[in-house]
């Protein structure tokens, strides 16, 4: 597997926001979205086998694996990488977005899928049969950066039933929508959502990588 980069550090998004996390970012993405925040992992990386990065996972001695992009699911041992993850006992999140087929992720853990808005310029790239294929316990993302993107978001959830099929999720693009924009439309539609800020970007900017 090409892998850019591991690290431990605080879960910054998700249900699991706060909690202690090692994460496997792959390297290689086929989306150009705006607002990307994570383009040094486009190309950069280096290959790793799936034993030696379960050797890595096992000298950190923790629970949560995060394995994220770039978009992991392009890997042909992503999946087979989680598996293994799983029968050994770790709790496996996977950061993806809603264009590759979640169907290849064992149950067990945990998807977080992205779905893109109209602004992140990659709208067309959504796989809508991806939506069939969640499960409670998954998660559905949306990155807000204009008030068309929350009312796409809006239609979308009511269309296809969201909050009855996955934890629905909605952060703002970073310093383009203000978080109190988009939890005042929230609130006013009573969404039925949970509003996360990007809390590693609070704690330590927005331009710094894990070391």
């Amino acid at each position: 597997m090409k892998i850019n980069e591991i690290f431990k550090s605080i879960q910054g998004e998700s249900i699991y926001m706060g909690i202690p996390t090692l994460f496997i970012r792959t390297a290689g993405c086929n989306l150009r979205c705006t607002y990307c925040d994570t383009k040094y992992a486009y190309n950069n990386g280096k290959e790793v086998s799936v034993d030696e990065l379960l050797n890595i996972v096992e000298s950190f001695s923790i629970e949560y694996i995060e394995i994220t992009g770039g978009e992991p699911l392009l890997q042909k041992d992503t999946p087979v990488l989680i598996e293994k993850l799983l029968n050994k006992g770790y709790k496996v999140i996977v950061e993806t977005s809603g264009n590759q087929d979640i169907s290849l992720i064992k149950e067990g853990a945990i998807i977080v899928m992205d779905l893109k808005c109209p602004s992140s310029g990659e709208l067309k790239k959504n796989d809508w049969r991806n939506i069939d294929k969640l499960k409670k316990d998954d998660q559905v993302k949306f990155v807000i950066g204009t008030r068309e993107d929350y009312d796409w978001a809006k239609g979308i959830i009511e269309k296809c039933g969201l909050t009855d099929r996955a934890v629905v999720l909605m952060s703002v693009v970073y310093e383009k929508l203000k978080p109190e924009a988009l939890i005042k439309w929230i609130l006013e539609d009573n969404l039925r959502v949970r509003f996360q800020p990007q809390l590693h970007k609070l704690i330590w900017g927005p331009n710094t990588r894990a070391k």
